[in-house]
């Protein structure tokens, strides 16, 4: 088993939550709201982009 401290179990979780769109790059509240939601990080924009034009 490896020997990671909590903090740094913490540091990798939380790397992920930092609010930048994977596709525009811009940070935005929407990005942690839909990687909940959804597993992907795009902002609220980008996901109605992709939902209407999927390609």
């Amino acid at each position: 088993m490896t020997d990671k401290t909590d903090e740094e179990y913490l540091n990798t979780d939380t790397e992920e939550l930092d609010n930048i769109c994977d596709e525009c790059k811009e940070e935005d509240e929407s990005v942690t709201q839909n990687l909940i939601l959804t597993g992907f990080k795009l902002c609220k924009s980008c996901r109605v982009s992709k939902t209407i034009f999927p390609i």
